[in-house]
């Protein structure tokens, strides 16, 4: 009981830095996840339809997304200065991939049969993709898209350190401060936070993909 009446005086004390870190982190999150799908879906797409350039597309966002989180940070610093633009530019670099992979993998593995009888009722390619390719390869987009935003929440935290504040802030504050208590304070929305962008983009998903075509988790 003595842990969580810390815990409870430690976030009540430092609210007002927790909330303004929150509200960082929601923004770095979001704005960086859905500037990834703008990317990711035109691109996943049209490697989709010309083969040749996915592996070497897929490869190059993979080999990205193995770069150390902390040393791509400090690679940018250099190039764009601190801020937000360089936590940003980082965490949809980073979010690329699972998105990418799995547009792609949802397109290529719509059945051809089902191609082949779209062209033969006169759909054209752009018709094709909207109605019956894109359609069925959503609930695999979507799986990408959570994986992408719950490893974009919890890399955010280092956007603390090229100065773009968020949650990170709190938990290095804890860290130098040797205070396990605001380390909590600042992990626990952190985590909370990833929890919600899944489950809203699970209910999101359920929603709008018939029930014999969703993944099972």
């Amino acid at each position: 009981m003595e842990f969580f009446s810390n815990f409870y005086d430690i976030v009540v004390s430092r609210w007002d830095l927790i909330e303004s870190a929150f509200i960082e982190h929601m923004y770095l999150s979001f704005v960086s996840i859905a500037i990834a799908i703008l990317i990711s879906l035109p691109l996943g797409m049209w490697i989709a339809k010309t083969k040749r350039f996915a592996e070497p597309v897929i490869g190059v966002t993979a080999v990205l997304q193995t770069i150390p989180s902390l040393a791509f940070f400090g690679f940018l610093v250099p190039i764009v200065g601190i801020g937000t633009n360089t936590a940003l530019i980082a965490l949809i670099i980073y979010a690329l991939l699972p998105i990418v992979r799995n547009v792609y993998t949802g397109i290529i593995r719509v059945d051809s049969s089902m191609i082949e009888a779209a062209t033969g009722m006169g759909l054209t390619k752009w018709q094709r993709l909207r109605q019956i390719e894109f359609p069925l390869a959503f609930p695999f987009i979507m799986a990408g898209v959570r994986t992408a935003t719950v490893l974009t929440i919890g890399v955010a935290t280092l956007a603390t350190f090229v100065g773009a504040g968020g949650l990170g802030d709190v938990i290095y504050r804890g860290l130098q401060s040797n205070n396990q208590y605001l380390v909590l304070a600042g992990a626990v929305p952190v985590a909370l936070l990833a929890i919600g962008f899944d489950f809203a983009l699970k209910w999101l998903e359920n929603r709008a993909t018939p029930k014999g075509m969703q993944l099972k988790d």
